[in-house]
């Protein structure tokens, strides 16, 4: 065969057409090597490679193209060399996208119809042009190979055990990394005895521990994962390659689906303990709390074969699937950034799918996006799906309209395997292959391992009500073990008493701490929280106070700072104005806005040494053009976040703008507060009224994982709130709902009414070792009101008050013959009516964290007043929403006995405003008539 190093890679099918023209009209005008090339071709094969038996095309035919296209590529005029190359590059593009159609992935061997640009026909290709050679660079960069050569290993890399989609990704250096270690390799692993006999001693643990828990615990739920036990020895590999690769500690999340056999056989817990999880033998231990064994994370180290130590954290999750993936990526971020790992090549994000729920739960979509994003990429997540081919009940073609499970993962530039979960040696080829891909390119891989269910959705259930013909192809097939023991057996690399004495040595193990868990005493478990939370607590709530003041003359020189800006920066003109405004705050002749006073709280931690992170949508400017936080270049766009260089010494100061998300966002802030106890970690709604958007998120996560899982977090949710004629959608954070959802001092919710509280709530919050979610009903109005204003002097001096008293010194209690309770912003409203109409005998007072309040803090506000005297709530909420209906509920009609309560609010409504800002103002203005006593005439 002609050497094709006479071939430059380089030279263009233009290139070669015009040198064969030129050969064509005169031999002498080519050089010796290409002469000898081109005659071969003339010839029908080269002319140094003795002519090969000449097969019938139809033996590599996948597809028959129908007569019209036969005939058509007959009647073309025979192409030349160029020609030929050109259609057979067509050819190996199509295998390259479209050969995953027609690979054996599929264990059940569900039929597949396949794609006509996989015959070679169809480009125009005959038997004649098999033995004539060919250039493909990423199979053979020095040499020529036969057609024939060409489509056999096509075949093999592209249409075996693995189906590969990647021909997707935009960038051309990613598509060709990847086609040079598929098609040199023809996607195949070459395996010693020793990596097979690990991988056969993973599927045996897979396989024996769930045949145990089915005998032992007969009909307990454990979400078996028979049918795709390959998983097991798929996270061995990862694992191990990862540790290689300079990984230090993997973050997994995952359902429950398996979640039994990964924490006995990855993670390593004891499985002593997981028995007796199922024994369930002490209730008293969890009454009232903790979680499901399937549901539960751990944690534990990994030491690889060469003695390298990994860290693996089993996120816990709860039965929402996929709502766990932007926290399991939230607390690689938190690593990674705490760590100073700003390569991202020390953390791993790992996370285990199940098929059904992949392309069905929008929060997939939101992880995937924000994986190339600045605040939020960690250098890539590798995925695994566990396809079961499934979801509950509901086959594919009723749960998706894609071809594959995957697909919403093509908005990335991420290669997609599709493997046999029965070929352990194909899932072993394509794990490592994905970890070197995550690591030379820092982006997400996906591995999709097909497999099924032996069983039904749970061991209870009976599948073939839904599935009975599905479900006897299942019944007939042999374990994964078996059929590759087999395999094993005929290579000769193992024997079958091996393999039995892994078995038994398993289950012997297994037998031991079943015993152990049966005659020992439960004892509670400890160590769930790492040892960066040791400082840290939760439970009920402290009675000390933190202190949170700060020197005036530091506070003054913080803000100052923040105006300081490079002499090469050109500030928008109007930002120049708010600058201007911030020094005289900082002199003292002005007073602190909210901005500010934000400012000043960030400043004041990260410079003692507690990192900041704030994320949500338009948080750098601040949704109502507040914060500025973030400054922009009026002239080249350039950014200078002033908040960055205070001090040298500073702890890190972020603020991102998020994409329009909030499940995905909120789970992934969620997720770095666990990692980062010691930071300020905020996420700021648009309106508070968009965190319904990720209610899975407050519900499983942020208001139960305490009671649940023993996980604390301190994360801050800033959700602007305040009933100001916007209509539904943008005036209520429904406080009622984490109001709801508040008990055993899970949450603290606050509605602060200037900067100063805004202020001493950040710092508590960040300085307290007590660590609570902290739920905050953000200003929106109150950020330009000039009654919502603070002195330097109140930052300096005193904490965050629960709720503050009347201010006015002529409302002396003695003639108070009404007080009124109220939250936010209706306070200066109805302050501003009671000066306007000389009402000295009713007391306002301003409740700033309705959760957690303790009697004791209530009593002593309003011990002054007579008893008798009539105590209101008064709320811009309907009286179904807001805190009204959980006051009454905990006081009833009497507070503590001694003064009588009562509400004043909008009736109880299905939505929470109403959509005309005339109205509102009538509606407002008889609300607080109503609060005094008066008549309204609106």
């Amino acid at each position: 065969m002609a050497d094709k190093s006479a071939i430059p890679s380089h030279l263009s099918l233009a290139y070669l057409e015009g040198l064969y023209a030129d050969y064509l009209r005169d031999p002498s005008s080519a050089s010796p090597e290409w002469q000898r090339y081109f005659a071969g071709l003339i010839n029908g094969e080269p002319a140094d490679k003795t002519p090969a038996p000449q097969p019938s095309f139809r033996s590599y035919s996948v597809f028959n193209p129908p007569a019209s296209r036969r005939a058509g590529h007959a009647r073309r005029e025979e192409p030349g060399v160029a020609g030929r190359q050109e259609r057979v590059d067509a050819l190996i593009r199509s295998f390259r996208t479209r050969g995953h159609i027609i690979a054996r992935m599929d264990p059940l061997e569900q039929p597949k119809a396949t794609p006509p640009e996989l015959d070679p026909a169809y480009h125009g290709l005959t038997d004649a042009d098999l033995d004539r050679p060919f250039a493909c660079a990423t199979m053979e960069p020095d040499r020529l190979l036969p057609l024939r050569e060409i489509i056999e290993r096509l075949r093999n890399t592209y249409c075996r055990s693995i189906g590969v989609q990647f021909m997707h990704i935009d960038d051309y250096g990613m598509r060709y990394w990847l086609q040079e270690r598929m098609e040199r390799t023809q996607n195949r692993l070459p395996l010693g005895r020793r990596e097979q006999l690990r991988i056969l001693t993973r599927l045996t643990d897979a396989v024996v521990f769930e045949e145990f828990i089915r005998k032992k615990f007969i009909g307990a739920k454990s979400f078996s994962l028979e049918g795709c036990e390959s998983l097991i020895p798929l996270l061995d590999l990862a694992i191990e390659r990862a540790g290689e690769q300079g990984v230090a500690d993997i973050v997994l999340g995952m359902a429950h689906r398996g979640r039994l056999n990964v924490l006995a056989n990855i993670i390593g817990k004891s499985p002593r303990e997981i028995f007796r999880e199922f024994e369930d033998a002490d209730p008293k231990l969890h009454r009232g709390g903790g979680d499901v064994k399937y549901h539960l994370g751990y944690s534990n180290d990994w030491v690889t074969a060469s003695g390298k130590k990994v860290h693996l954290s089993l996120c816990f999750n709860p039965s929402h699937l996929e709502f766990v993936n932007p926290v399991a990526t939230g607390r690689v971020r938190a690593r990674q950034d705490c760590a100073g790992d700003v390569e991202r090549t020390r953390s791993l994000a790992l996370l285990i799918h199940g098929d059904a729920a992949f392309i069905a739960e929008g929060v997939v979509q939101e992880t995937l996006n924000l994986s190339r994003l600045p605040g939020y990429t960690v250098g890539g997540t590798l995925h695994v799906i566990v396809n079961n081919q499934i979801g509950f009940t509901t086959p594919p073609n009723e749960g998706r309209s894609t071809m594959y499970a995957t697909s919403v993962a093509k908005m990335l530039p991420a290669p997609i395997f599709h493997i046999n979960g029965e070929d352990p040696e194909a899932v072993a080829q394509c794990v490592l292959l994905a970890l070197e891909f995550r690591a030379r390119f820092k982006l997400d891989v996906v591995i999709d391992m097909y497999g099924y269910r032996r069983l039904g959705h749970n061991e209870s259930d009976e599948p073939t009500f839904t599935q009975p013909v599905l479900y006897r192809r299942i019944a007939g097939r042999k374990p994964v073990r078996e059929g590759y023991l087999e395999h094993l057996l005929k290579l000769g690399e193992v024997t079958r008493a091996e393999a039995d004495e892994i078995a038994e040595r398993r289950h012997a193990l297994l037998e031991k701490n079943l015993a152990e868990a049966r005659g020992e005493p439960r004892a509670q478990l400890n160590g769930l929280r790492s040892a960066k939370w040791k400082n840290y607590f939760g439970g009920p709530e402290p009675a000390e106070e933190t202190e949170t003041g700060l020197p005036k003359e530091r506070l003054s020189a913080w803000l100052d700072a923040q105006t300081r800006l490079p002499a090469d920066f050109h500030p928008h003109p109007k930002i120049q104005r708010l600058l201007e405004a911030r020094r005289k705050m900082a002199r003292g002749d002005q007073a602190l806005d909210w901005s500010a006073a934000e400012a000043l709280a960030f400043a004041s931690l990260a410079t003692a040494g507690a990192r900041v992170r704030m994320s949500g949508e338009d948080s750098g400017r601040g949704t109502f053009s507040h914060r500025h936080a973030i400054l922009h270049d009026f002239e080249d766009g350039h950014l200078y976040t002033p908040l960055q260089h205070l001090a040298a010494d500073q702890a890190p100061v972020d603020i991102y703008n998020s994409p329009l998300s909030e499940t995905g966002v909120l789970g992934f802030e969620y997720g770095y507060s666990l990692d980062c106890p010691g930071g300020l970690i905020l996420w700021e709604a648009q309106f508070g009224d968009f965190v319904n958007a990720a209610q899975v998120i407050v519900d499983q996560f942020i208001l139960s994982a305490e009671k649940k899982w023993g996980h604390l977090s301190g994360l801050v949710l800033l959700l602007p709130h305040g009933m100001e004629g916007m209509g539904p959608e943008h005036s209520s954070a429904r406080p009622e709902r984490f109001l709801r959802l508040a008990a055993e001092d899970n949450v603290q919710v606050a509605y602060p009414t200037t900067p100063a509280q805004y202020f001493h709530l950040l710092r508590r919050q960040a300085l307290q070792r007590w660590r609570k979610p902290l739920v905050v009903m953000a200003p929106k109005s109150l950020l330009r009101h000039p009654q919502s204003v603070s002195a330097l002097d109140e930052l300096a001096a005193g904490r965050f008050r629960r709720i503050i008293p009347d201010q006015r010194p002529e409302a002396a209690a003695a003639r108070v013959k009404r007080v009124l309770l109220c939250s936010g912003k209706i306070y200066f409203e109805l302050a501003d009516h009671r000066e306007k109409s000389r009402r000295d005998d009713v007391a306002l007072l301003r409740v700033e964290q309705p959760y957690p309040l303790p009697d004791a803090v209530w009593q002593s506000v309003l011990a002054g007043y007579r008893d008798g005297t009539p105590v209101l709530w008064v709320q811009e909420e309907p009286g179904n929403m807001g805190a009204w209906y959980d006051f009454r509920v905990r006081f009833g009609d009497r507070l503590f006995g001694r003064w009588p309560f009562d509400g004043v609010f909008r009736p109880a409504s299905a939505s929470p405003a109403g959509g005309s800002a005339n109205a509102h103002k009538r509606e407002q203005a008889a609300l607080i008539a109503k609060a005094f006593g008066e008549k309204s005439d609106h």
